[in-house]
């Protein structure tokens, strides 16, 4: 198979309706942190009994397409030895990788940050796609304020996502470009509609100065959302309006599917604010989740690091993701929060 049948294969088993991607690629100090809120330590092996526990979730391939993993996780093994990678590949879901190397200050922008991870990286993505990764996921972050991000981050962040996206595509790897309007502070929605659209069309000029093919790459964007400061945030109807108008505007027809990243807001908030944009008129591309907490929080609670709760947290996780995706396909009602609750565990 050629590369750009390879390509399209890869992203035809990641949009499929009614699916999402689960992120998983929390690096060992992010997710020490979630550890640390329910008291487990974060050891090597309790990162690998619970990313295990993830991916070994029975009938998630029913509502999950794909799964973005850490370079950590792609080496390990489940209890009975099988790599993590083959593990979500027999449900059907295709295994990514998260390759940027994190953000650093970016010189002469204060309050801005860049994103790294562009040396090497071809080389990187050849070793990750012999241990089964398909598809990869950079990340670049923008602070948001009265005179933040500045033109230049707009400018670099842009160009690093159009670089690594091109890079992997000679790879023979489908690239999520992920450009997240961060939520903290206390920002408008209003001002957060004007950075993202601002973001996203540097970032689709970019892409095409680097000659990306748009069919054979995935966007996983920041909804429009008040900062986490605001006193009252936006009604739901108004998020998915703004959210959708950004996007209409910016946003080739081209590419193939949308993969909301939560970026801090609640899994039912997640949730909602998905299944209200799927109402509205039909459009372009499809519209999906990729989300990390909101997927894994209630997973967190319901572990706490104890094997025996299992098999509870792998029902948290495929309730969440039935959610997820009956919102997809703008078919979530909150009642259906409350009937997952009473559900007694199979």
């Amino acid at each position: 198979m050629g590369d750009r049948d390879q390509l399209q294969a890869t992203v035809d088993s990641l949009v499929q309706a009614g699916k999402g991607i689960l992120a998983a690629d929390e690096s060992s100090p992010t997710i020490a942190k979630r550890f640390k809120a329910i008291g487990v330590e974060p050891t090597e092996e309790n990162r690998r009994a619970y990313r295990s526990l993830l991916l070994g979730t029975p009938g998630l391939g029913a509502f999950i397409s794909g799964v973005i993993l850490y370079e950590e996780t792609l080496g390990q093994r489940s209890d009975d030895g099988t790599p993590l990678p083959e593990l979500v590949a027999r449900q059907g879901i295709v295994p990514g990788i998260k390759v940027d190397a994190g953000k650093i200050a970016l010189a002469h922008a204060p309050g801005d940050e860049i994103t790294q991870g562009l040396d090497g990286l071809a080389k990187r993505l050849g070793d990750y796609k012999e241990q089964g990764a398909r598809f990869a996921k950079w990340r670049a972050v923008y602070n948001v304020s009265d005179t933040l991000p500045s033109r230049l981050a707009i400018e670099a962040n842009a160009d690093a996502l159009a670089r690594y996206a091109a890079i992997c595509h000679n790879e023979g790897v489908v690239p999520i470009v992920e450009p997240e309007v961060l939520m903290d502070g206390g920002h408008t929605l209003e001002r957060c509609a004007e950075v993202t659209e601002a973001v996203l069309h540097e970032v689709f000029a970019a892409l095409h100065s680097h000659r990306v093919v748009l069919e054979h790459m995935l966007l996983k964007p920041s909804m429009v959302v008040a900062g986490k400061k605001q006193a009252q945030q936006a009604p739901v109807a108004e998020v998915s309006a703004q959210t959708v108008r950004v996007l209409r505007r910016c946003v080739p027809a081209a590419v193939p599917g949308i993969f909301f990243l939560s970026g801090g807001q609640t899994p039912a908030e997640a949730t909602v604010h998905l299944d209200a944009m799927n109402r509205l008129a039909p459009q372009p591309w499809g519209l999906s989740f990729s989300y990390g907490r909101a997927l894994q929080e209630p997973v967190l609670q319901a572990w706490k690091g104890q094997a025996v709760n299992a098999r509870s947290a792998q029902d948290a996780l495929l309730e969440r993701a039935r959610l997820n995706g009956a919102a997809c396909e703008g078919r979530y009602d909150p009642a259906m929060e409350a009937a997952g609750r009473q559900r007694p565990a199979k």
